[in-house]
């Protein structure tokens, strides 16, 4: 018997909350007989904005609680931002789909100045990543770098009462929320590359639900899941979690993989670069190569500084 009904976990942000209605729209299409509701979570980590990320255990904590959904029962799939997934999935939950990737830059999003170039010395930059704040910081040491969380509205609503010269942000969420006109400019895949899975929509289910994994099989975009799936093995080789100073962007490229990664020390003092390119096949051997490639450099040196290796 075909199931008639589909609950999908997500977290309460406008953002999480626009991208599960995205899933939930695109499920309808293909799937009239399905009734298609969302169950919202505050997880952990939306309820504390003011304590930085790597304190209270990384971008996992935005997913952890929905995947106690799923375990337990409660929600059949959850919807997440891929750069948010942790590297290792808990037992009995795994990730079939991911959505065609959106525009993966990062963003430079300012009231007076149009590019980073453009900031004075001493100008205050927010940003809750230390991958951007090591990139920037490598072009622009003389700017503050400081930290800055919660959503979308809330780091825009700092920027307009003059707590920052200039954000950085995501443009996939901007975009998706239609507030594409706060960006300024793009930051070019050299001045700041991208973490991994940056764009993507990934869902995830229960690994024996069948049932629930032919409902959503649509909605993959397989070259967007090889190029996710290369810049996740190139962080599991490095040892996991991608909310330290480590970058990886795929592209297909005349029908290969295109693989660029990066890690940097905090002040962007040290930026260790790598890239090679592979068939659609080799997609997690190309992210382990890069990987290793970067491990030659040290990378794991500068990760162990940090305690992250």
């Amino acid at each position: 018997m075909t199931k008639s009904s589909l609950i999908i976990a997500t977290r309460e942000s406008p953002l999480a909350l626009w991208q599960a209605s995205f899933v939930k729209m695109q499920l309808e299409k293909y799937h009239p007989h399905l009734v298609v509701s969302l169950l919202g979570i505050t997880t952990t980590a939306d309820k504390m904005l003011e304590t930085p990320l790597l304190q209270i255990g990384g971008k996992g904590l935005f997913v952890k609680e929905l995947e106690e959904a799923l375990l337990d029962g409660r929600a059949d799939i959850a919807v997440h931002s891929m750069k948010d997934v942790p590297m290792e999935l808990p037992d009995g939950l795994s990730l079939p789909v991911m959505c065609e990737r959106e525009d993966p830059r990062d963003s430079f999003v300012s009231l007076r100045f149009d590019t980073l170039e453009d900031l004075p010395p001493k100008a205050l930059l927010g940003t809750s990543s230390l991958r951007r704040q090591s990139q920037l910081a490598s072009l622009r040491p003389d700017i503050e770098m400081k930290y800055m969380r919660g959503n979308v509205n809330t780091r825009i609503a700092h920027l307009e009462r003059s707590d920052f010269a200039a954000i950085i942000l995501a443009a996939a969420g901007l975009k998706r929320l239609n507030l594409q006109h706060y960006i300024r400019s793009y930051l070019s895949l050299e001045q700041s590359l991208p973490a991994a899975g940056q764009g993507v929509l990934g869902i995830e289910c229960r690994s024996e639900d069948r049932e629930t994994q032919n409902l959503i099989a649509n909605l993959n975009h397989i070259e967007s899941q090889l190029c996710v799936t290369a810049e996740r093995a190139l962080c599991q080789r490095l040892g996991g979690g991608c909310h330290v100073p480590v970058a990886a962007f795929a592209e297909m490229v005349d029908n290969k993989i295109f693989l660029r990664g990066l890690v940097a020390n905090p002040r962007g003092t040290l930026i260790l670069r790598a890239e090679h390119t592979d068939t659609k096949e080799n997609a997690v051997q190309l992210g382990k190569k890069v990987a290793d490639d970067l491990i030659a450099q040290g990378a794991l040196d500068i990760l162990a500084s940090l305690g992250k290796a």
